[in-house]
């Protein structure tokens, strides 16, 4: 291996565009084995040992194929709630990504009624076309996930995008995001302080606020912000020291203009 091909390896591997598209493919992988028996349903035996087509149990027993769905459903709606309240949530607010979070929404809102669909098929025809219309939708999600948001999301100033994908991994999880009015980064090891920050302000919707708690006065972290987000923050002091530094930092009702 050359010297400059271990370079690229590596620089690939730290990249977090490559790393946040690795776990997003993989969760969009995931859901394709949810939904592919879905698709492409087993013939049951039936009674005297024939085969079913798979359109429901003739003595009123649950479908196999439709019980199976209502669990896919529910895995593909954390997906997708996981990634509004993150990616997608830090992206609306940046005027660069603004439509493309528009345009996911729209498409959101199809998905959402493809996934009712499939909630409440009555049997396995009806939860197979439905799974298609599922998969052929997230696929476009993936698509422009991959290759548009997050390159979006990482040209944003501050290294948001690992705490972003953090949190999307916690909330598909079943965690909850750590959304109280106080961020306290003194325990926090250095280098991943900035990008917190930059990650919460990345979700606040306009008029809200968090407090930063450090112990100095984080000045070039105020300089970051007023390169990264001029006349878009708020940069207000609680508390100035000499242990311990309050600021409250927020994103204004009126943005700049653009």
């Amino acid at each position: 291996m050359t010297q400059s091909s271990g370079v690229f390896i590596q620089s690939t591997q730290t990249d977090p565009v490559v790393r946040a598209g690795a776990v997003i493919r993989t969760e969009y992988e995931r859901l394709h084995a949810l939904l592919t028996p879905l698709v492409e349903p087993q013939p049951t035996a039936g009674a005297g040992g024939g085969e079913k087509d798979g359109t429901g149990d003739a003595e009123g027993a649950p479908d196999r194929v439709t019980t199976a769905a209502t669990g896919v459903v529910g895995e593909i709606r954390r997906h997708l709630t996981a990634s509004a309240e993150t990616l997608h949530a830090a992206a609306a607010h940046a005027p660069e990504s603004r439509l493309l979070v528009s345009a996911l929404r729209i498409a959101r809102s199809a998905l959402d009624r493809h996934v009712d669909a499939l909630d409440t098929a009555g049997d396995s025809a009806s939860a197979a076309a439905a799974a298609l219309r599922v998969e052929a939708v997230l696929s476009v999600h993936r698509a422009v996930e991959e290759d548009i948001l997050l390159p979006a999301l990482a040209a944003l100033p501050g290294g948001v995008l690992p705490p972003l994908v953090a949190d999307y991994e916690t909330l598909l999880r079943g965690g909850g995001l750590d959304t109280s009015a106080v961020i306290d980064v003194r325990p926090i090891p250095r280098e991943q302080r900035h990008p917190l920050v930059f990650a919460r302000y990345a979700l606040l919707t306009p008029g809200g606020a968090f407090t930063l708690v450090n112990n100095h006065d984080p000045k070039p972290l105020h300089k970051q912000f007023e390169a990264a987000h001029p006349g878009a923050y708020t940069w207000d002091y609680v508390e100035q020291g000499p242990a311990e530094w309050q600021i409250r930092i927020g994103r204004p009702n009126h943005q700049p203009c653009t």
